[in-house]
């Protein structure tokens, strides 16, 4: 196992980027929820201790979902008190309706996340609703969380692109990121969930959504790599100033509704791209290389972020 030396990557600054980006690591939660097999709940919560060891400030910790549906995620009520307590980490949960977020604030969790889709397809895959059904199941349920001080992420899945409808437009997407921040979302996360951006698409996405009023300060973004252009998109975004990222540590992840979406976006690689860019975010990259090793024996396969298999040599 190899941390990184000889002063590599070379830092080279390039002009217009933020000086620092916010890592939003979703290993945890979008990682093993798509696992064919459930990992302990040890496993689990140390995983998410080396991930906050490696420098991670923000952890998303796990879903209360109901177990029918993503039983990879049952244990939640066991794991969340086991890591609730750590210092610095910020550590929010996925609630998808109002059951969800009782059970979330029973447990003393601060920050919450809701997940809607840009199209019909996707929104009936996986929440068995119409957009704007899903939609005004979620704004109750916003409304209490924000009443009760917590802090509120809004996903947006099918943002360029849905398997079953293809391309999706611009103002579909603006649309539906409207009203999520109407309601009363802190911060939305735009998800490329198959993985069919291209950089291109992500400015112009991004500048449409500043026409139409959203600051670039309340978005992030969450890419997946199925056709190798996360880290280019990434980029892109990052360019226009987008400054929270959303990753998986060691590519962890895809997506059980969409079976088209391969991993997400690896930490890894992300770091290596911001450290070599002199963006400040806070991790060790040797460390979190470690974890994501840590992880993949666990599972019993080797990672597949690059980085990780350059650092630690595995094949």
């Amino acid at each position: 196992m190899s941390t990184p030396e000889l002063g590599l990557p070379m830092v080279v600054p390039a002009q217009g980027l933020p000086a620092q980006v916010r890592i939003h690591e979703v290993g945890a939660r979008d990682g093993l929820q798509n696992e064919d097999t459930t990992v302990p709940t040890e496993i689990k919560a140390e995983f998410i201790r080396r991930l906050a060891d490696a420098g991670l400030t923000t952890i998303e910790a796990t879903s209360f979902v109901h177990p029918k549906w993503v039983p990879q995620l049952a244990d939640a009520e066991d794991l969340f008190p086991l890591v609730r307590d750590l210092p610095g980490v910020h550590l929010p949960v996925l609630v998808p309706n109002g059951r969800g977020l009782d059970r979330a604030l029973a447990l003393g969790a601060t920050r919450v996340a809701v997940f809607a889709s840009a199209t019909e397809s996707f929104a009936t895959a996986n929440l068995n609703r119409t957009v704007d059904e899903a939609l005004a199941m979620f704004e109750p349920v916003v409304t209490r969380a924000r009443q009760e001080r917590l802090h509120v992420r809004g996903y947006l899945s099918m943002c360029f692109g849905d398997p079953w409808e293809g391309a999706v437009p611009i103002h579909q997407v603006v649309r539906v990121c409207k009203t999520l921040l109407d309601m009363g979302c802190d911060e939305l996360s735009l998800g490329d969930t198959i993985g069919v951006a291209t950089p291109g698409h992500v400015q112009n996405l991004l500048a449409e959504l500043n026409e139409e009023g959203v600051p670039t300060s309340s978005i992030g973004v969450h890419f997946h790599d199925t056709y190798g252009q996360a880290l280019a998109n990434t980029l892109a975004a990052i360019q226009h100033g987008v400054t929270t990222v959303d990753a998986s540590a060691g590519g962890l992840g895809g997506c059980p509704y969409a079976k088209s979406a391969t991993g997400n976006l690896a930490t890894e690689d992300l770091v290596w791209m911001l450290q070599g860019l002199g963006i400040d975010t806070g991790v060790d990259l040797g460390r979190l290389t470690a974890t994501s090793v840590w992880m993949a024996g666990q599972l019993g396969r080797p990672s597949p972020s690059r980085t990780v298999r350059a650092l630690s040599h595995q094949e």
